[in-house]
């Protein structure tokens, strides 16, 4: 599978402008192959916490999910969005597959929320990282600050997961999340790690670019700067195969030894 990861500037509350990056995205990682495009965390909206809790009007989030809907399907490529959702329980963090054909495969509801600005707005999930099939491989999906616990990963891993497709909005000063983080989480779960991000500063957030994909041995595949970029890989579901068969973490834990140790 040829996976593509869009980093590119997203304008708070201008969900045409949004679209349209979007859009235009989408051919491109047509145009070279792709089969699969991710895009960041809160992207068809934009990063802003308190302005979305305030300004945004949820009776405008189905009209949202049908057009990219229609994005994926015009363009034949799989999408992975992120989008706010509104529940009983309150305003949540969501990201979204829809396949080539527009139809949508699996949601998520982002789990660990960051800071006081995510805190204040949304309501955070407690459903374990989702994972279904595509293409042939096992794919699974995260949000942003999720990936910063290894519990998260290894649920992931666990669940047999390859490829593990994570929109963020990692901001100014994180940046070691991205170079460090993600290939030591990829190296402890044994999978590709796909991870999104806004390119710097716009609008109200400092964010900082360096969208990477991350390889089964910890590599790092491709990273951007801080601009807008179209990251392109290719997943090989035997690379994963290869890594737990050298060195398998899932098989070697032992469980009731951290228990005993209060972990």
């Amino acid at each position: 599978m040829l996976l593509a990861v869009m980093q590119a500037h997203a304008h708070v509350l201008d969900v045409e402008a949004n679209l349209s990056t979007i859009d235009s995205a989408a051919r491109k990682a047509v145009h070279a192959g792709a089969d699969v495009l991710l895009t960041p965390e809160l992207f068809v909206v934009g990063y802003a916490p308190r302005r979305l809790g305030r300004d945004l009007d949820p009776a405008s989030l189905p009209d949202l999910h049908g057009r990219m809907r229609q994005i994926a399907a015009q363009h034949g490529i799989a999408l992975v969005y992120s989008l706010p959702a509104v529940d009983p329980s309150g305003w949540r963090i969501t990201s979204t597959f829809v396949d080539d054909r527009g139809a949508e495969v699996a949601s998520y509801v982002k789990v660990h929320l960051f800071g006081p600005e995510e805190k204040a707005v949304f309501t955070p999930g407690t459903e374990a990282p989702t994972v279904f099939e595509y293409h042939g491989l096992r794919l699974g999906m995260a949000i942003c600050f999720d990936v910063e616990f290894p519990e998260t990963v290894r649920a992931a891993a666990g669940r047999g997961v390859e490829l593990l497709l994570v929109p963020t909005a990692l901001g100014h000063g994180y940046e070691s999340v991205s170079t460090q983080l993600v290939p030591t989480r990829s190296m402890e779960g044994q999978l590709f790690i796909a991870y999104a991000n806004h390119a710097a500063s716009r609008d109200d957030a400092a964010l900082a670019g360096t969208s990477v994909i991350t390889d089964p041995w910890g590599d790092t595949l491709t990273v951007a700067g801080e601009g807008e970029q179209l990251l392109l890989a290719d997943i090989d579901p035997a690379a994963v195969s290869r890594a737990r068969q050298e060195i398998n973490y899932g098989t070697e834990r032992r469980e009731d030894l951290y228990r005993r140790w209060g972990v």
